[in-house]
């Protein structure tokens, strides 16, 4: 989830996004995560996503989630990058050339070329976070239920329901103010 919320909250407006109706991107994003990472959003997920995975102590299942990511993954990055090669041209190739994809590369970090931005990721990825707890605290239930003599995580399930309250809130705020809108993100 952080580097999902570092990513968010250092892009600006038009790129970095949940698109489902096409590829978006005004800018060309090079600096801050970007500088080490094409796809950080990517990698957000895949972390995310197998710390889950990991939940189930089985070998196979992780092993199989892992492959399950990577192909369905791939073509969405790989359309990605065929966009942003016809939008950008050589100064995306440049940039893909010493960048890579999925593994970040540290020692290359150049600093975000925006400033932080809460409200940004308040407003995209209030989602994120509700669902991680939602999962865990199922993946909780379900051992409560199949072990016996375990009893339920109730910190687990009330950072569950406060980002559940927190999402729904934040889903109003989002649709019906402008309280988490800032010019250029």
């Amino acid at each position: 989830m952080f580097v999902r919320i570092y990513t968010v909250g250092h892009t600006p407006v038009g790129t970095s996004g949940r698109n489902t109706d096409g590829q978006v991107a005004d800018t060309l994003n090079t600096t801050g995560i970007y500088s080490v990472v094409r796809h950080p959003l990517y990698l957000g997920n895949f972390l995310m996503w197998l710390g889950i995975a990991l939940l189930t102590c089985n070998v196979g299942f992780v092993a199989a989630f892992v492959l399950a990511y990577w192909l369905y993954y791939e073509r969405i990055m790989y359309a990605e990058e065929q966009f942003l090669r016809r939008k950008f041209g050589d100064a995306y190739l440049r940039w893909a050339e010493r960048t890579p994809a999925i593994l970040p590369r540290f020692g290359q970090f150049r600093s975000a070329s925006l400033p932080f931005s809460w409200k940004k990721v308040l407003k995209k990825e209030k989602n994120g976070l509700f669902a991680l707890f939602l999962l865990f605290s199922l993946f909780d239930s379900l051992i409560v239920g199949l072990v016996g003599g375990v009893s339920l995580n109730y910190v687990l399930l009330m950072l569950t329901v406060v980002s559940g309250m927190a999402y729904w809130v934040l889903k109003y705020i989002k649709r019906h103010t402008k309280l988490l809108d800032e010019k250029g993100r």
